[in-house]
């Protein structure tokens, strides 16, 4: 019935206006329901998940789901999304210095490719007003706050001693403030200055090697791009391998637009930014066997395509130890994380 009322209702009016708008509304609406205990207890009956533990590098998650890093780039959602279900969430990408982002429109909907076109720029209020809002904010001690790191998307960083030191400084002011239970390195933003400029062996080494002079004693993992070819990812996962650091989340958005299903909608957007949901799936879940394959001891948190419960349990079938999603709670529906959870708890019973 959840599944029904969203796809007949509350979809249909919500794509009646542009994902831009509908977003801010979210943002205004999350600021009013995290303060109002009896929404929330509304929202948990109608969406509240089973709670499924599932303990990953030391930290005990109530289910196998996390909002993937995007949605919630400025920390305004984390006391509301818990009482969807979700486990934990990822907050960002956060930057050193406050980022104004791209001009807009930001986001299109790419409805019969069931993809969401993201063009944000890495749009957030800077690591220091976003670690002030966190210290603020009331979740409960299980819900998992991960936080994304990524450089400021500005030409000065686009230097590679400039990108580090901006990397650094966000990494050494969330593990002062002892802000977040992870953290995630953001090296393949596709909409960012200068590109992906970390997202080889060799570059990926010099940012890791400043970050592990950090004193910081929670799990960090490297959101990697899912466009490269195998052989350079392969260089990034050996420099993970012998690194500090736990693993990996596979991936980020596609940026190969000649894999979408329904091309001609793209014509009226321009190709310009990345692709969420269903053009992500098949890489990521290639790209998460093999790394699964030829590096065992790496966690792998499983991100691009996640539109079904069935598409969960592919990503972990394939070797991922979480999954994140957010074009699946837009398209299918908030009921979507209920469903992944009840048939993951299904699965640990056979």
């Amino acid at each position: 019935m959840k599944k029904i009322i969203y796809q007949k209702l509350i979809k249909p009016i919500l794509f009646c206006f542009t994902p831009d708008d509908v977003h801010h509304w979210f943002i205004l609406a999350a600021k009013i329901i995290g303060k109002i205990s009896f929404i929330k207890y509304i929202l948990r009956l109608i969406y509240g998940a089973p709670k499924v533990p599932v303990t990953v590098d030391g930290i005990t998650y109530q289910g196998p789901v996390l909002l993937a890093a995007g949605f919630d780039y400025n920390g305004h959602f984390t006391p509301v999304l818990w009482n969807f279900g979700f486990a934990g969430e990822e907050v960002g990408s956060v930057t050193a210095k406050p980022c104004a982002g791209n001009p807009p429109p930001n986001l299109a909907r790419l409805i019969k490719s069931q993809s969401i076109q993201v063009y944000k720029g890495l749009r957030n209020d800077g690591v220091e007003a976003i670690i002030s809002r966190l210290k603020k904010t009331s979740y409960p001690s299980s819900f998992v706050l991960g936080i994304s790191i990524a450089k400021t998307n500005s030409e000065e960083c686009a230097d590679q001693a400039a990108g580090v030191a901006d990397y650094v400084y966000s990494f050494r002011r969330l593990n002062e403030e002892n802000i977040g239970d992870f953290y995630t390195i953001n090296i393949s933003c596709p909409n960012a200055f200068g590109g992906e400029d970390f997202a080889s062996g060799e570059k990926l080494k010099i940012l890791l090697d400043a970050l592990a002079a950090v004193p910081s004693k929670k799990p960090v993992y490297i959101k990697m791009p899912i466009t490269a070819p195998w052989e350079k990812l392969q260089e990034m996962l050996k420099v993970i391998s012998a690194s500090p650091y736990q693993g990996v989340v596979i991936g980020n958005l596609n940026k190969n637009y000649n894999e979408i299903d329904y091309p001609e909608e793209i014509k009226s957007q321009g190709y310009r930014g990345g692709l969420s949901g269903k053009p992500c799936q098949k890489r990521s879940n290639e790209l998460i066997t093999l790394t699964r394959q030829h590096f065992p001891d790496l966690t792998i948190i499983g991100c691009g395509g996640v539109l079904t419960a069935e598409d969960a349990s592919e990503k972990m079938k394939c070797g991922a130890n979480l999954v994140q999603l957010i074009s699946g709670m837009i398209f299918s529906g908030p009921q979507l994380i209920n469903e992944i959870n009840s048939s993951y708890a299904k699965s640990l019973r056979l």
